[in-house]
């Protein structure tokens, strides 16, 4: 079964939503043939976003349109039902009819216009076609509680897929996987939103999945959009301090520009030289764990003593936390890749660190 054919103008997003306390105020767009990510922490508004695209929540004001189709239009009063907005929605929990099999899971996912024995021909050469697309075969006549995690998520994404929709979103897609079944079908997705002609909008809490599978990044914090690009470009420049903690950043101090290219680090108690211009409303410098230096040498720039507080060893790196000798109460970890660790004991071999101007980060 081949996918969606013919021109495609992408999706605007520009709505509002009060429940309780909480307000999501969403505003972004995308061209044809993108691969959004949303991240954000748990209840900041990602699924309520993907819902009111769906059309499952509708949102109190604004307006939503994909390829040209108004699918939401509070001042024009135009709400369309979810039939009849053509989303493909992968639900976290994949949302399988527990008393239909996999071919009548997939099946159901065909809307056909009349019930005549041509599209009946039809239904099953596409069902048939998924099956093989998916690696299902054999799986069939089996009920989902017959089937493991990874299938549920293929017969899911092949029936999500049945109807051609002019959009994919995936709700925390591989949440549920354990790492290697995770690996597996992040690999088997990414090849096949290459090969999908529409949109593809994927919400997840998970740094590596973003990174792996979209071009696009929206950040989330509290119903609100922080930063919207590239997903390479944020990761790497995240401007933001929500962005930076959210890409996984966990190296972050307030900071007090000095001049040009020099802050003061206030919770490490340490004057740092940067490569960046400091812009004038700095609030906070960071820098990834990977990118801080053991420090052995008496040239360098951006130098601490430091003492080590906390070591923790994983299967391939080891975190060091270590503190400014000075006694300032800021943390600042490192992770050092195990292959590049001495028989040393760290409590002891560890006396300084270096920032590098070029990794430091300058936050707002």
């Amino acid at each position: 079964m081949g996918f969606r054919e013919g021109g495609c103008m992408g999706l605007e997003v520009d709505i509002k939503k009060k429940i309780g306390k909480f307000e999501l105020n969403v505003k972004f767009d995308a061209d044809s043939r993108s691969h959004i990510g949303i991240l954000g922490a748990s209840g900041c508004g990602k699924s309520m976003t993907l819902k009111c695209i769906a059309g499952i929540v509708n949102p109190d004001e604004g307006r939503i349109v994909l390829n040209g189709k108004v699918l939401f239009d509070s001042k024009k009063k135009i709400n369309l039902p979810p039939q009849k907005r053509k989303v493909g929605y992968l639900f976290q929990n994949y949302a399988l009819f527990p008393n239909m099999t996999v071919e009548q899971n997939i099946a159901i996912g065909i809307r056909s216009e009349k019930k005549d024995t041509k599209n009946k021909e039809k239904k099953k050469e596409i069902v048939d076609s998924l099956i093989v697309k998916f690696h299902l075969q054999g799986l069939e006549e089996r009920y989902p509680s017959e089937l493991s995690g990874g299938q549920q998520q293929r017969a899911a994404l092949a029936r999500m897929l049945a109807n051609e929709p002019d959009i994919i979103m995936l709700d925390e897609p591989f949440s549920a996987l354990d790492s290697f079944l995770k690996e597996e079908l992040q690999r088997e997705m990414y090849n096949i939103m290459k090969e999908y002609e529409g949109e593809v909008l994927m919400v997840s809490h998970s740094r590596d999945e973003v990174f792996k599978l979209t071009e696009k990044l929206v950040i989330m914090d509290s119903g609100k959009i922080v930063t919207y690009k590239e997903t390479k470009a944020i990761f790497e420049n995240p401007e933001y301090v929500e962005a930076a903690k959210l890409t996984g950043c966990k190296n972050i101090s307030k900071a007090v520009k000095i001049g040009d290219y020099q802050i003061n680090a206030t919770e490490w108690d340490v004057i740092l030289n940067t490569v960046k211009k400091v812009s004038d409303d700095i609030a906070y410098v960071g820098i990834r764990a990977h990118h801080v230096k053991i420090d052995k040498s008496s040239n360098i720039i951006n130098k601490l003593s430091v003492t080590v507080v906390e070591m923790s060893e994983q299967p391939f790196d080891t975190n060091y936390i270590v503190k400014n000798s000075s006694g300032s109460s800021g943390e600042i970890w490192i992770k050092v890749s195990n292959a590049n660790i001495g028989v040393v004991d760290p409590f002891d071999d560890i006396k300084s660190i270096a920032l590098p101007p070029e990794r430091l980060l300058i936050l707002i």
